[in-house]
């Protein structure tokens, strides 16, 4: 299996800080208060988060050389995260575990498209 990143001319600290950039959009998305969120209301919140959470692991899994498994972990590691921090917030968040499994399909769904692109890759 080849281990290579897909963007593996891309260096590795600079894959590093934009899965960093990712995580950190995430964050602000995710814990800020609602009503200082840019289009909060715009999209279905199940999708919202299975979108984000779909596309932050395809960047972690497209920056990443190996240790897959351990990006797509940290991953949904980080989503359960959010949901307690929210729980605790006093910001209008609420912690839910419909959220977090709206996040696992997302990252699900990311992860098979990132699969699917692996395959399609030239060698």
């Amino acid at each position: 299996m080849d281990m290579h990143a897909f963007f593996s001319f891309i260096p590795r600290p600079l894959r590093v800080a934009i899965f960093g950039a990712a995580v950190s959009v995430i964050l602000y998305l995710t814990l800020a208060p609602t009503n200082d969120v840019p289009g909060a209301k715009l999209v279905w919140d199940k999708a919202a988060h299975a979108i984000a959470f779909g596309l932050l692991v395809v960047i972690g899994l497209l920056m990443s050389t190996h240790r897959r498994k351990t990006v797509i972990a940290c991953v949904w590691g980080l989503s359960a995260g959010i949901e307690v921090a929210q729980a605790l917030m006093p910001f209008g968040r609420q912690g839910d575990w419909i959220d977090l499994f709206a996040d696992t399909v997302g990252i699900v769904i990311g992860v098979g498209l990132w699969a699917l692109a692996r395959r399609f890759k030239p060698r």
